[in-house]
């Protein structure tokens, strides 16, 4: 009956977050299905101290699915790993319910540190294409990491986080599952908000010198309309 109950959850899990599959035998056909469930063994024996036949199935899963998780990496319910080649998953991990990850995600550690070296991922929390998440760090719940973000300190709940080194562009202040919305391409974009700020400023004392209103909205909604940013935000902190 555990087999049974995995394989329904997976395919509600899947078909809730893959616009892609149109039945249901297609579950048996997705790398994700089959990495998690020699994870699910895996850890199983981990746990025991079995820990040669462990990593047996895990590497095993690798050739096949070229996802690699460690027996050690602790999963919680409904995680999916949308196409997974080239995602690492470390012993010390923890993730959450409800994840999503998208192929060459690494969830890895900083060096030869001892203990927990390896990120946890809160629930419902995106990772996106490419995107590494290394160390001993949080990532809050309800949280989505941009394509190709090095994230490498904290991140609080609900946050929007991208870059290199990662960093926060956005805190929503309602609770809003990332999973509902699996946009990677529409966030913000931190250097153009960035210019963005400079721009405004720089339109301001051009007022002072004899630039109307009319000329200065005009030159904001210029400005902003491609960067994706918070207008609002970004005026209050030029202020």
């Amino acid at each position: 009956m555990g087999l049974i109950k995995f394989i329904k959850e997976e395919i509600a899990v899947i078909r809730d977050r893959d616009p892609a599959i149109k039945s249901n035998m297609e579950v048996f056909l997705y790398p994700s299905f089959h990495a998690i469930m020699r994870h699910r063994v895996a850890h199983w024996l981990y746990k025991r101290k079995r820990y040669f036949l462990s990593r047996w199935i895990s590497q095993t899963g690798v050739r096949k699915t070229g996802i690699e998780i460690h027996p050690g990496a602790v999963i919680g319910k409904g995680l999916f790993i949308d196409h997974g080649n080239g995602v690492v998953i470390g012993e010390t991990c923890e993730i959450g319910d409800n994840v999503t990850i998208y192929q060459g995600v690494t969830l890895g550690g900083t060096g030869k540190e001892t203990g927990k070296r390896h990120p946890t991922i809160g629930n419902n929390v995106m990772i996106s294409t490419g995107a590494k998440v290394l160390g001993s760090i949080m990532i809050g719940d309800d949280s989505k990491i941009g394509a190709g973000s090095v994230v490498l300190g904290d991140i609080p709940p609900y946050a929007t986080v991208v870059g290199i080194p990662g960093r926060v562009v956005r805190i929503r202040n309602s609770k809003i599952h990332p999973n509902d919305d699996l946009d990677q391409v529409h966030l913000p974009d931190p250097v153009k908000m960035e210019m963005c700020k400079l721009a405004i400023r720089i339109e301001r004392l051009e007022q002072l010198y004899g630039v109307s209103e009319e000329e200065l909205i005009e030159l904001k909604e210029e400005r902003c309309k491609n960067c994706n940013c918070l207008d609002e935000d970004i005026l209050k902190q030029g202020e």
